[in-house]
Formats: structure tokens, C-alpha cells, sequence
């Protein structure tokens, strides 16, 4: 055999083996999540609402012919953890697209992983501005970055008398991320930006840092964290006496859990969310609302997880299209195809426009945003 016959025979045989085939007979859906750790609460919500989407979609006979099948991993709330678990899923699984990871700070480690392979990746939770200006055309995002959520949240600043605004935000890009594109906003618009203090996503007394809050004349603290460490916040703040309006940021709160877990220290806060579930005549899809909260019940899963969960669900569903428009199951196919996805999730029009340098860009979809205030023991959104 010629030398260069089988030079051509070896390039091909190591291509083969670095280039990971997707051929399967179901198609596999990549879910890295954070399933222990300081984020495990959420991260189990999102999984058990991708469930629900992944089983409705099979029920209805699956996409391009086949059932698919939710490939799940435990990102551990780490950032390493997570862009481990991408490769597996990527090399070891034989996924061809993917879902996560919940925090910015797990997005943003494992998006290196989805350029190297060039599979790509639909963002359910993650809010960090860098997720989709980064330059990563893998990234396909349906929650709202923290500028984007500032932005909506603007015009109701005025309306509630907004004059100084002091931040407690968890000590990661989630949380300094929104810190920084919501004090951005909230200077634009006349309004002081005093104290940012900061928190570890682990950290269970933050009395020190209230206690600075606490000495400040700012009428209105912003919070950033995840519902089990804002419940601590809110009981803390009862026990030391601090008395501001309270709103909080991210869209991971779990209003209902919170005041199963906090009671009357959670009277009269306010939270930014993206989904309405106390109310789904108002959702914009009122019917895919009342199948998605019927299956949360049927399953026995807590109410209180509807505004997490419901991520998971969206996720998948705007996956399984963008994979049914590929007519293909394959990463490249499924990545061009994302650009041509637009139906109507549980919070708006899932459509994705460009975001980032020219090229290289990622996708941003523009999901509604909420304010909604706990009054009374009950959940319901602010009227303005």
C-alpha cells in the first residue's frame, strides 16, 4: 500500500476517534446540573421540570422518529465539577446538545468545553452578562441576563419611590454580575447606588454585613443569592432589625418556598421573577401553564418549585424544537436550527437574537420579568 494511502488511512482513524458520533437510538439530551451542593435545591427543580417536558415530548412520539432521553449529571454546584461533567456528556454519552448549568459561574466553565467539541448548549437559568457577550456561538440563553433583567425592571423604579439602593449579593458572577448591571441602571436614572456587599454562596451568617447595611441611609436593598440562603437573609435581617424594602434579583427565589421557610420575616419583600404561576391566566401561554403546574402536582412535587422548574421545562422543549428543525440530531445541524426555534414558553416567545462580538455570536432570548411581593403570608404581583 502507497505511503501516503496510508498516511490518509491514519489522519482518518485518529479524526475518528477524537470527533465523538452521535448516532444513537434515542436522541440524548445532555443535563448538567447542580444536584448537591449549595445549589442543589434549584438545580433538582430544573431537572424534574425537564422531565416533565422530556416525557410529554415522548408521549407525543418524540422528534424526528425517536424518543429522547435526558442524559442527567450533578455538576456538584462547582465550576470544575461542571465542565467535567460537559466533557463526559459530551465524549463518554455521546450528546449532542446540551442544558445548563444553572449558575453563571457553572455556564461559564464549561462554555470553553462547548467550543472545543462545538456542541452547543441551551442556558435555562444563568444570568452573567459574559454568558452571551463573550463571543461563544454555542451558547443559546432563554433567561434574562442581569442587564436585561435592570432593563425591565427600570420604569417600575420610579413608581415605588426608589431613592438609594444598597446591594447583598452572592460572591460569584451570578451575583456580581447583577450587582453591577443593576447599580449601572439605577445610576443612569438619578438614583444613589450606595453600599455592594458580598456574600460566599455558602456562607450561613451574614450579620456582619448587615450590620454595615443596617448603618446606611439607603431606603431599598438589593438581594442576589439562592432561596435557601435568603431565607437566612430575611431572618437575620428580622433579628438585627433591619428595615428596608427589600427586592430581589436572578429569578431563583422560590417566593412560596421562602415563606414556608422564613414566615413573617419575608412580609412585604419583593422579588423579580420570570415566571407567574400563582396566576396562570396571566402567563402567555395559558394552557402549556396549566399542563406544566398539573404534572408538577401529579408527580407530588412542591408548588414552590414551579418558579425554578419551570426552566427545565422550557429548556428541553426549545431543544426537542430546535432538534425537530435540524431534521438531524447532530451538534452543528441542532446549533444552526436553535437560530429558527420560536414558539411561545411559559414566560414569553422563545426567539433568539444575537448577542456578542460579529461571528462568534450567542443566542439571547427575551423572557418576561415580574415583580411580585409577598404580603400576608401570599404571593401576588405588584401593582404599579
Amino acid at each position: 500500500m502507497p505511503t501516503s494511502r496510508i498516511a490518509s488511512i491514519a489522519v482518518l482513524a485518529l479524526t475518528l476517534a477524537t470527533v465523538p458520533a452521535f448516532a444513537a437510538d434515542t436522541i440524548k439530551i445532555g443535563v448538567n446540573e447542580p444536584l448537591t451542593g449549595p445549589f442543589a435545591a434549584s438545580g433538582a427543580y430544573v431537572v424534574n421540570g425537564a422531565k416533565i417536558a422530556a416525557d410529554e415530548i415522548n408521549d407525543r412520539g418524540g422528534v424526528l422518529g425517536k424518543k429522547i432521553e435526558l442524559v442527567i449529571e450533578d455538576n456538584k454546584s462547582n465550576p470544575t465539577e461542571a465542565a467535567a461533567v460537559a466533557e463526559k456528556l459530551i465524549n463518554s454519552d455521546k450528546t449532542p446538545v446540551m442544558m445548563g448549568a444553572w449558575g453563571s459561574s457553572l455556564t461559564l466553565a464549561v462554555m470553553p468545553k462547548l467550543e472545543e467539541y462545538e456542541v452547543p448548549m441551551l442556558v435555562e437559568t444563568s444570568s452573567s452578562g459574559k454568558i452571551t457577550t463573550s463571543g461563544n456561538p454555542f451558547v443559546f440563553r432563554i433567561s434574562p441576563p442581569s442587564a436585561l433583567e435592570a432593563e425591565m425592571f427600570a420604569p417600575m423604579v420610579e413608581k415605588l419611590g426608589v431613592k438609594k439602593v444598597d446591594f447583598l449579593v452572592i460572591n460569584n458572577d451570578w451575583g456580581r454580575g447583577a450587582a453591577g448591571d443593576f447599580g449601572k441602571m439605577l445610576k443612569g436614572k438619578g438614583i444613589e447606588v450606595g453600599l455592594t456587599e458580598t456574600m460566599d454562596a455558602s456562607a450561613q451568617d451574614m450579620s456582619a454585613q448587615l450590620a454595615k447595611i443596617k448603618g446606611t441611609d439607603a431606603d431599598t436593598l438589593m438581594i442576589t443569592a439562592a432561596v435557601d440562603q435568603l431565607t437566612l437573609v430575611f431572618k437575620q435581617m428580622a433579628a438585627m432589625g433591619v428595615k428596608k424594602r427589600v427586592i430581589t434579583t436572578g429569578g431563583s427565589q422560590n417566593p412560596d418556598q421562602i415563606v414556608a421557610q422564613a414566615g413573617g420575616a419575608a412580609e412585604k419583600t419583593m422579588h423579580l421573577t420570570t415566571f407567574l404561576p400563582w396566576d396562570p391566566a396571566k402567563t402567555p401561554d395559558q394552557k402549556a401553564t396549566q399542563y406544566f403546574l398539573g404534572e408538577w402536582k401529579k408527580h407530588g412535587y412542591p408548588f414552590a418549585g414551579a418558579t425554578e422548574s419551570f426552566r427545565g421545562y422550557d429548556g428541553i422543549r426549545t431543544i426537542a424544537a430546535a432538534i425537530e428543525k435540524a431534521g438531524s440530531a447532530e451538534p452543528k445541524a441542532i446549533q444552526k436550527a436553535f437560530w429558527n426555534v420560536e414558539f411561545t414558553g411559559l414566560n414569553g416567545t422563545i426567539k433568539f437574537t444575537k448577542s456578542g462580538p460579529l461571528g462568534k455570536e450567542s443566542g439571547q432570548s427575551k423572557p418576561g420579568v415580574y415583580l411580585i411581593e409577598i404580603a400576608g403570608g401570599q404571593i401576588g404581583e405588584v401593582k404599579l
